[in-house]
């Protein structure tokens, strides 16, 4: 376990300091690091692809929230005022 923390640290720096690249990355990096240990002691390809799918993850989750915003926008800017 302390391997795959200190891989998923690793993956979170490689990628950047840039929270928006890290998002999702490191709290998938443990989950799939840990998840990867205890399958047959794959500890650093379960922290790659638990990286890889929490940024995906975030990613998906942040566009949903944007899309949601813009739809409020238009319809507050379509009801009209007279």
């Amino acid at each position: 376990m302390k391997r795959a923390a200190i891989l998923a640290i690793a993956v979170v720096l490689a990628a950047g300091f840039s929270p928006a690249l890290a998002a999702g990355c490191l709290k998938g990096a443990v989950v799939g690091g840990i998840a990867g240990h205890y399958a047959h002691h794959h500890a650093i390809l379960g922290a790659m692809a638990g990286c890889a799918v929490g940024h995906h993850m975030a990613v998906k989750e942040e566009r949903e929230k944007q899309r949601q915003k813009q739809m409020q926008q238009q319809s507050h800017g379509s009801q009209g005022h007279y």
